[in-house]
């Protein structure tokens, strides 16, 4: 089609493709995105955009993407209306539910929920209805753990300080490459940047990681860490600090109970002790703890490498031990808790309830639960293990558990085989999505509405920012928020009732419970006359606004007449700057002492086990196996956008070239990997830039089974790392996998 200049326009757009969250402008002929570049006016990213942002044309036209829904039909899946799959839902959920018990319907929501507005505002309203304990996310592939640590230290799994980049002079960085992520559980747009800056200024940059990254590149100091030994350095990191008289908590000393606890407990931890095990020497930890100490503002950083290994949990914990002993937690230029515009006002500081963990267990291999959720490793076998309290159905929520999950073969058999019935909400025929009885797919980026509830919560700097969306809606196609209600719906006894019914319910909930709050804006006040004063388009929106009216910026419902609501903010498209992060202790706490709790006591029924990792590796010759990620895609679900693959996006087995040589291997040759779970087959990639003793393989791919219909990422499928691994190996606080740090053999193949 010829091009048309009076059939074209821009819209704003927030891009979901990963945690920065960076506005971008569309352009747009017809109903067509031809084009993305960075919103120079947006508050927070400032034009900033990557590679994925660049390309979220490509990812709406992608032909691959389903449009309608798909139902099974005498064992084939085939195009159905909307209507026929939710009354196909609606025969057999309730049924299973009716006959089973509620156990018997898991549920599995996958990473781009959190970069959805739907995906943020539905599942829990989901969870309700099922009224089932076998919830199973992305989380415990990921960072669980700092959920974990932040709920025994603060009292709430939610309440995660984030650096303060903008302000620290100094950064110690573990498991994280933001060069290529662009930042996790720190939302950042444009980190190089903000990374650059804290150079520019003078400030130190320490990067912890096995691999020379792009960000370890950009450091003052790079520590080649032997993975999965991040929580033994800030164990010995720590002692340094007690043992050379460092510490100095700061205002945060009044609200710390268990500090001397902690130095009683890492007194087994001497960096002469410890270096052996990391690969670090003695003296390159004391110099670490003592630029720690003397930086006039610092921040610890740890993210997915020193998650997703044996003791991620205690590593987790240990980062934020170091922000409170060296007094950095909540202040200016150490580490902060952001406050989002939807979340709840702040209350006067009081003890909470505090945060439990195993509150239930795992029915097969009774894994405790966190946070309500079981490990997704144990999966398979709740589905395949006979019983009362089998899961017999399954709701997928954008999630591929066959590639992302450990495993993924025996999971795939147990979709295959093990299940009376499964719902997937996904926009790809993809492997885990294949096995669905109905599948429901949303519609692309361009013709949805955004708003970033969980990654406003973990921001940088404090904003709040809504872009409707830019596309008018296909014809043919459903709002993910219409299509999450109608599941919810469709589950509950209400199939057939209108979508809205589930966000008036929800509204309904939430403004009984706040009225009845004392120390709410609108406490006393009819619910029904606040429900009639909300204002949006759709249920969602209405939804929106109530949560910024009554947030910590809100107008009250009239209290402030100069406070947030839906209609200011959609007044400032371009978002509205909120202020840099401040200080928020003791409002943020809920421990039931109403203090940071230093030392909880899972913590300490822990710490043996770090005890016994001191003993490092006995095998000089042995292999571990690492991940890695791609600045240009996410996980499993951006590998089939033409304009995202090729170059350094490629599934290789990187090694030193030390390794190869004592192996055999040359670049580019086939080589046999095995581990727990199995042996795979990769390409070799020599580079000096991964460290002696460590290969490493990229997480997601593995597009290589029948039955999908991803014609971009099955032409160059790689492999799947994660069927090296049996699911056995789990951080047993948090039930998160160990994906980094496994024990290998790798071959010349053949």
């Amino acid at each position: 089609m010829p091009h048309d200049p009076s059939r074209t326009r821009t819209a704003l757009r927030i891009c979901p493709l990963c945690e920065a969250t960076c506005g971008l402008t569309l352009t747009i002929e017809g109903s067509r995105v031809t084009g993305a570049r960075g919103d120079r006016d947006d508050v927070f990213s400032h034009g900033f955009i990557c590679p994925k942002g660049a390309s979220i044309g490509g990812l709406d036209e992608d032909p691959d993407r389903l449009r309608t829904p798909l139902v099974r039909k005498d064992g084939v899946l085939t195009e159905a209306s909307w209507g026929e799959a939710f009354d196909a839902i609606a025969r057999a959920l309730p049924a299973v539910t009716a006959e089973h018990g509620p156990q018997a319907v898991g549920v599995v929501l996958g990473n781009p929920n959190v970069h959805t507005m739907a995906g943020a505002l539905y599942p829990s309203a989901l969870l309700a209805a099922l009224r089932t304990r076998a919830l199973f996310t992305a989380s415990t592939l990921d960072q669980m753990p700092k959920h974990v640590s932040s709920g025994l230290l603060f009292g709430d799994p939610n309440s995660i300080p984030v650096p303060d980049l903008d302000r620290t002079g100094h950064l110690l960085l573990l498991g994280a490459n933001p060069l290529e992520s662009n930042g996790s559980l720190c939302t950042a747009p444009d980190f190089p940047g903000r990374l650059k800056a804290l150079r520019h200024r003078g400030g130190g940059l320490t990067v912890v990681d096995p691999r020379r990254t792009r960000t370890a590149r950009l450091a003052d100091r790079h520590v080649a860490i032997r993975p999965g030994t991040d929580a033994l350095l800030l164990a010995a990191v720590t002692h340094v600090l007690f043992e050379e008289k460092l510490t100095d908590p700061g205002a945060l000393a009044d609200h710390v109970q268990g500090i001397e606890e902690v130095a009683e407990a890492v007194r087994d931890f001497p960096p002469e002790a410890v270096a052996a095990a990391c690969d670090v020497d003695a003296e390159t930890i004391r110099t670490i703890a003592r630029e720690l100490a003397a930086a006039p503002t610092a921040a610890v950083y740890g993210r997915i490498g020193s998650c997703t290994v044996e003791h991620g949990t205690l590593a987790s914990w240990l980062v934020d031990v170091l922000n409170i002993l060296t007094g950095n937690l909540d202040r200016p230029g150490g580490a902060l808790f952001p406050l989002s515009a939807t979340a709840r006002a702040p209350r006067p500081a009081a003890p909470g309830k505090g945060f439990a963990l195993g509150r239930w267990s795992s029915r097969v291999s009774g894994h405790p639960e966190a946070k309500g959720e079981l490990p997704i490793s144990a999966l398979a076998e709740e589905i395949t293990t006979p019983g009362e309290g089998r899961i017999r159905a399954l709701i997928v929520l954008a999630a591929n558990p066959v590639l992302s999950a450990p495993d993924g073969d025996r999971l795939d058999r147990a979709l295959a085989d093990g299940l009376d019935f499964m719902v997937s909400v996904d926009p790809y025929l993809n492997e885990t999505s294949r096995h669905a009885d109905v599948l429901l797919p949303p519609p692309p980026p361009s013709q949805s509405a955004h708003f970033d509830f969980a990654f406003n919560t973990l921001a940088v700097r404090n904003q709040v920012r809504y872009t409707r969306p830019a596309v008018p809606l296909d014809a043919d196609r459903m709002d993910e928020g219409e299509i999450l209600a109608r599941l919810v719906l469709a589950v509950s006894g209400m199939h057939g009732a209108e979508p809205d019914a589930v966000d008036a319910m929800v509204i309904d909930r939430a403004l009984g419970k706040t009225v009845a709050d004392p120390h709410s804006p609108v406490h006393g006040r009819a619910p029904a006359e606040l429900a009639a004063a909300l204002t949006g388009r759709t249920g969602p929106e209405r939804r929106l606004d109530l949560m910024l009216r009554l947030g910590p910026y809100g107008d009250g419902f009239g209290a402030d007449p100069d406070g947030l609501t839906l209609e200011r903010l959609l007044a400032h498209p371009h978002g509205i700057d909120l202020g840099p992060l401040a200080s928020r202790v003791p409002e943020i706490l809920t421990t039931r002492s109403g203090r940071v709790e230093l030392f909880p006591a899972p913590i300490a029924a822990d710490l043996p086990r770090l005890r016994d990792a001191l003993a490092g590796r006995t095998d000089p010759e042995a292999l571990v196996l690492i991940g890695r990620r791609h600045l240009r895609s996410n996980n499993s679900w951006m590998h089939n956008v033409a304009a995202l693959t090729g170059g350094s996006n490629v599934c290789t087995l990187q090694m030193h070239p030390e390794d190869a040589a004592r192996l055999g291997l040359a670049d580019g040759a086939a080589a046999t990997v095995t581990a727990d779970g199995g042996e795979l087959t990769a390409p070799v990639e020599i580079t000096d830039g991964v460290r002696t003793g460590v290969v490493s393989l990229p997480h997601g791919w593995g597009h290589s089974r029948p039955g999908t219909r991803m014609s971009v990422a099955a032409a160059t499928p790689g492999v799947n790392v994660n069927q090296l691994l049996d699911g056995t190996r789990l951080d047993p606080l948090s039930g998160t996998a160990v994906l980094n740090g496994i024990p290998v053999t790798v071959a010349p193949t053949g």
